[in-house]
């Protein structure tokens, strides 16, 4: 490891220490991603909250709204919608005594686009070689 002598360049101190805190600053900061994606996936790994975002992928809609598309009850939509918002999945507008759900950033519905298609690409795969599997019988 390179290391000034501060005594020989004591104008390198100042450098080598802010160089030292950014890279500790970065470090922290990837790990503090980390955690907020951590939580998002999180948020994101319930079946339900998955079909509430596929019903908003449409536009904003009231909890009646989607709970009329799924088929459950109100009470369970309004606590995945409440995850959602808390996580930041979604935002609320208030428009007299509705309250009306859309996606925070259209991202969010690229991202679960992807990973379908990736689990669909997997299926697909895992089916090719169980046809392989039985036609080497």
């Amino acid at each position: 490891m390179l290391r000034l002598n501060s005594k020989k360049y004591p104008f390198f101190a100042p450098l080598a220490l802010d160089i030292v805190a950014k890279l500790r600053n970065n470090i922290l900061m990837k790990n503090e991603l980390f955690k907020l994606q951590s939580e998002i996936c999180k948020t994101m790994a319930n079946p339900k909250r998955l079909e509430i975002i596929y019903a908003l992928k449409g536009g904003e809609k009231t909890a009646g709204a989607i709970t009329k598309t799924l088929g459950v009850t109100k009470a369970n939509v309004s606590q995945h919608l409440s995850v959602l918002k808390a996580c930041g999945v979604v935002t609320t507008r208030r428009d007299g005594v509705n309250i009306f759900y859309k996606i925070s950033n259209p991202k969010i519905i690229e991202a679960c686009a992807l990973m379908r298609e990736v689990m669909i690409e997997q299926l697909e795969e895992r089916e090719k070689l169980i046809k392989e599997l039985k036609t080497a019988e």
